[in-house]
């Protein structure tokens, strides 16, 4: 419930959402910090990824703030990296293990920090999908490496028809690698060219700075599924996505749309 009307506001998809989805980052919130976070940005989160290894160093306070988070309605899971570990160690058994005793709903598969062959990642990603609701990521952690735009189209097919809810486009927290390039440019010619192939409502971009999330917000709408967002830019991104910050103020007004002052 907003506190006031606007005309020409772009209508937003309520909760629960399959597009237009917010996903944050809990990169090592307290307790009392992710209450907070719920009270005031809640209705505007449908996802919350505990980032990298992160579980696994804040154990006694991952309980209660899975409860707080799903008693919002906001679904929670272990970032891709943590998948990563437990694959190169052999572990996979023990993180089924883990998923069940948190009763987790979502998962992350990814391999951008190790070599997996693809079908065997889509092997996880069926496997997973039987029990879980699977993200898929795509893209490299690695700056240096960079995937040519036909390849990030067909590993995106094959992963959605091995049973991927959604794909993740990799940029990891600080948004230069993956889609965009080390400066958090977006590689606009690669973003464009997957929307040829792959139906963005597949899609969640990764996008923790403003400048990509204003990019995304008008290169598809106020709908736009993204990713990676600071537990304190969710306010922020959501008035981005109905035209009430500068970036995007004239966008949803409509052309020629300007204020013209009346003479008293």
């Amino acid at each position: 419930m907003k506190n006031f009307k606007l005309k020409q506001i772009p209508d937003r998809i309520a909760k629960p959402r399959n597009n237009g989805i917010t996903m944050v980052m809990d990169k090592g919130l307290s307790v009392r910090e992710a209450e907070d976070f719920v009270s005031v940005s809640g209705d505007y989160v449908d996802l919350v990824k505990f980032g990298f290894g992160t579980s696994f160093v804040t154990s006694k306070l991952l309980e209660q703030k899975i409860k707080i988070y799903t008693d919002a309605n906001i679904g929670v899971y272990f970032g891709g990296t943590l998948f990563e570990a437990f694959i190169v160690r052999n572990q996979f058994e023990d993180y089924l293990t883990l998923l069940q005793k948190y009763n987790m709903k979502y998962v992350e598969v990814s391999d951008g920090s190790i070599e997996m062959p693809h079908d065997i990642k889509c092997e996880y990603i069926t496997k997973l999908s039987k029990k879980f609701t699977v993200l898929s990521e795509v893209g490299s952690k690695d700056i240096e490496k960079i995937i040519p735009p036909y390849m990030w189209i067909d590993l995106m097919k094959k992963e959605l028809k091995a049973g991927a809810w959604k794909v993740i486009a990799e940029a990891r927290e600080a948004g230069n690698v993956g889609v965009f390039r080390s400066s958090g440019e977006v590689r606009e010619g690669l973003v464009q060219e997957i929307l040829t192939q792959i139906n963005g409502e597949k899609i969640i971009w990764e996008a923790p700075q403003k400048a990509q999330q204003t990019y995304f917000i008008k290169l598809v709408d106020a709908n736009v599924n993204l990713g990676n967002i600071a537990t304190n830019d969710v306010i922020p991104l959501e008035t981005l996505r109905v035209g009430l910050r500068s970036d995007t103020f004239n966008f949803f007004l409509g052309k020629g749309a300007k204020y013209i002052a009346k003479k008293k």
